[in-house]
């Protein structure tokens, strides 16, 4: 059984533009981290600007934070936020079976794309982080929805049958977040680097990082102690900061 976690806030909007826009106009008035849960989304966005389908029963949330943590380690939370995913749809679902961790930012289903998660600053150097999570929860957008070659969309009901609401999805990821938000500050990034690997989707295989200036082929290594990903080439090791992932 989980309980809501000491210390954070939880605030459920009926309608919202978007949790993350709710995030910015909120975090000045903030005295802690903040869970934002829209019931419904009528301007939701994905990385880089994309609009992110998000139907009545799926799930669209944003924690607002204020860690004491430079730039780069901020970043870090994204791979806070995929270990708390991980393992909310493993404790929702009873199993691990078929889930799967993709650099950056996705969660993955029997090789679908099930969840994905935007980090954005709110108020410039030492304010505050907003991480938005979507969980196709109930429903997944077509194929068409996404560009070629990329990860087809898939849902949890869909593929396990397991239906979940997004207020009970909700307290399990905030517990599981708390946990892990917890392992980072007091022991660093190396323990979350190596919980996140054994999870990885695609590790030691050939994939395909795409910028928007160039793309590099390689051997998926590792991720190194700052969070980039590491490909090792005919030309040597590559280490990406910001990319496009693509499986071949």
């Amino acid at each position: 059984m989980t309980h809501w976690p000491e210390g954070y806030g939880r605030r459920v909007l009926a309608e919202v533009d978007s949790t993350n826009a709710e995030a910015a106009r909120i975090a000045a008035g903030l005295s802690g981290p903040e869970w934002i849960l829209g019931q419904r989304q009528t301007a939701a966005r994905g990385r880089r600007g994309r609009p992110w389908v998000n139907p009545a029963g799926n799930f669209a949330a944003t924690l607002v934070i204020r860690p004491e943590d430079t730039p780069d380690k901020l970043a870090l939370r994204s791979f806070v936020a995929a270990l708390a995913l991980y393992d909310a749809l493993a404790s929702v679902t009873g199993t691990e079976t078929g889930l799967a961790l993709k650099w950056p930012n996705d969660v993955l289903l029997n090789g679908g794309k099930l969840a994905g998660i935007l980090l954005e600053g709110i108020g410039g150097p030492g304010g505050h982080l907003a991480i938005g999570i979507g969980v196709n929860l109930l429903s997944a957008p077509g194929r068409e929805a996404v560009e070629p070659g990329a990860v087809p969309p898939v849902s949890l009901l869909g593929e396990t049958g397991v239906r979940v609401l997004p207020e009970t999805f909700l307290e399990v990821l905030a517990t599981a977040f708390a946990a892990h938000e917890a392992r980072l500050t007091s022991y660093g990034f190396e323990p979350i680097r190596t919980l996140w690997l054994a999870r990885a989707a695609r590790l030691g295989e050939v994939i395909t990082a795409r910028t928007s200036r160039d793309s590099v082929n390689g051997v998926f290594e590792t991720v190194d102690g700052t969070g980039q990903l590491v490909l090792k080439t005919p030309k040597g090791r590559v280490s990406v900061a910001a990319a496009e992932i693509f499986f071949e």
